[in-house]
């Protein structure tokens, strides 16, 4: 049971402490207090743990200060939606909006490799109006072998380069707590000139030390890559030990499944899942259709197969697309063969556009689609 009190009641409030008493007082039940900061007000949720089936939701909605009660209908308490009352958790970072009603495309380096290109990459992105991009310090390789990433060594100049052109949020994976306190510390001495989104790679969608690392920080926002090979409930579980250590701010990514029903593509891409995800949690979702498409082949139309898993995910609805961009893919340390040429940025966020407008226009269609 989750008992939402008004919006922007403070945390130390007489009426918020009631609540508390009156659900304590049933026998082993324990509360959690969770503060949601939304896009546009605060809320203060509190969870109610343990056999809470037979408490009634009555006592609690006579209190002033309580704006409804809802019965937890999933296990995914903190990202669960559990009615079609619960509001999205949306929020802003940095001053860019992060919620299932904005849109936001991230083009960038999958691995930051010399500052030239960092800078080649920010500029285009800034001529074009851009805030948001990818760039990875840390990359985890399949193979020990592969470039790892030039690691905390270039974050002083990548976040000198992307606050100079005005990117204002940088999309980073980290595998290690280490890693963590490393960006904190770079931000922190560039003056925070950007901002990052924590990125928890694929490969690490189940190291629980570390998503509870990222969660018990709140200053830096989280974007959760759908493990490759588990189940979409697994993944969202994932999502819940980062929300339940303390960090609301997630964004869920999808990022194609591995199989090799998928093939030639390197993943099997699995945007139908954005409607789902975004049905049955409250958190924005973004695709990321490189490293789920893995090259750059060329449909019989011209377009490439990212621009087309890339519409597939917009069109469902989804709030951000991850894309690989790089000055030189031939020369790129990681992920070259499947990075976008400069010269297709323009002609790639026109087609963005171009799917995300044609989203909006499904939406009117809604009131007389669904379900009755």
């Amino acid at each position: 049971m989750i008992i939402v009190m008004k919006a922007d009641l403070p945390a130390d409030s007489p009426e918020l402490e009631q609540v508390i008493q009156l659900a304590e007082g049933y026998p082993g039940v324990s509360t959690q207090v969770h503060r949601i900061q939304g896009v546009t007000r605060s809320v203060t949720e509190v969870y109610l743990l343990g056999s809470t089936g037979v408490i009634p939701a009555e006592p609690f909605e006579e209190f002033v200060g309580v704006e409804r009660v809802v019965r937890i209908t999933e296990k995914f308490r903190t990202i669960g939606r559990h009615d079609s009352g619960q509001e999205a958790i949306g929020f802003e970072y940095n001053g860019v909006e992060l919620s299932q009603d904005s849109f936001h495309v991230f083009p960038g380096l999958c691995a930051v490799d010399t500052n030239e290109n960092v800078d080649t990459m920010f500029r285009a992105l800034a001529d074009r109006g851009i805030q948001t991009s990818r760039a990875g310090a840390y990359k985890p390789r399949t193979s020990p072998y592969d470039f790892q990433g030039h690691g905390a060594q270039c974050l002083p100049h990548l976040f000198e380069s992307a606050g100079k052109h005005g990117i204002r949020i940088v999309s980073m994976e980290v595998t290690s707590e280490i890693q963590v306190e490393e960006i904190q510390q770079a931000l922190e001495q560039s003056g925070q000139a950007t901002g990052v989104m924590l990125q928890i790679g694929t490969r690490n969608a189940q190291n629980f030390e570390l998503l509870k690392a990222v969660g018990q920080q709140t200053e830096l926002p989280v974007l959760f890559k759908r493990g490759m090979g588990i189940t979409l409930n697994e993944s969202l579980n994932a999502c819940e030990y980062v929300a339940s250590a303390g960090n609301h701010r997630i964004v869920f990514c999808l990022r194609g499944m591995k199989t090799n029903f998928g093939d030639p593509h390197r993943n099997f891409v699995d945007f139908t899942h954005v409607p789902v995800i975004r049905r049955m949690t409250r958190l924005p979702v973004f695709v990321d259709p490189s490293h789920s498409v893995g090259t750059r082949a060329v449909s019989s139309d011209g377009l490439l197969d990212i621009f087309h898993a890339s519409a597939q995910g917009i069109i469902s609805g989804a709030n951000g697309v991850l894309v690989d961009f790089h000055p030189h893919p031939q020369e790129a340390l990681c992920d070259g063969p499947q990075a976008l040429l400069l010269d297709e940025l323009e002609p790639f966020l026109e087609d963005c556009r171009i799917t995300r407008d044609a989203y909006e226009q499904r939406l009117k269609v809604a009131p007389r689609a669904g379900a009755r």
